[in-house]
């Protein structure tokens, strides 16, 4: 049951790319009233992310002021990994938090500015390499899927991979 929620909100968080998916994903941009959180569970593709979100007590975090940059796996990126490693974030408290946090920045960081860029610092402490690739962002490894999803304390770039500090 606990894994199930796991990955329930791990999804919901991130699934705001696949709802989004539709659209253009060199140039989409959404506008959302809501916060970084509310926007995302509105998506309804990001269940995995806000259940471990939930979890790992990181929802009033993206919930507050920011602004912040959320590179977000959808739940198929979480669908990609082990059920082992889902299983074992959570039941790891500080682990889930730092996987989580290296997938936000802090501030707003759209596709174009993010194009620029060599590396941003997480809010897991560490850096993400980010370079471009075809005209894609492509962040530790994840490539941006749909960009500039936005709320009004943040933005949130879907990714199709779960990022591993």
């Amino acid at each position: 049951m606990k894994r199930v929620s796991l990955i329930t909100c791990l999804a919901v968080v991130f699934g705001v790319a696949v709802a989004t998916a539709g659209a253009s994903t060199s140039t989409a941009t959404r506008s959302q009233t809501g916060n970084i959180v509310q926007t995302a569970a509105a998506a309804g593709q990001f269940k995995t992310l806000t259940a471990l979100l939930t979890k790992a007590g990181l929802v009033s975090t993206l919930e507050g002021k920011g602004p912040y940059t959320v590179f977000a796996p959808t739940d198929a990126a979480f669908a990609k990994v082990p059920k082992a490693t889902l299983a074992a974030l959570g039941n790891d408290k500080a682990k889930l938090r730092a996987v989580l946090l290296y997938h936000v920045v802090k501030g707003k960081v759209t596709a174009a500015q993010a194009m620029k860029l060599h590396s941003a610092k997480t809010l897991e402490g560490k850096s993400l390499a980010i370079r471009v690739s075809g005209g894609k962002v492509i962040v530790g490894g994840a490539t941006v899927i749909t960009p500039n999803v936005t709320a009004f304390n943040g933005v949130i770039n879907v990714i199709n991979k779960v990022l591993i500090p």
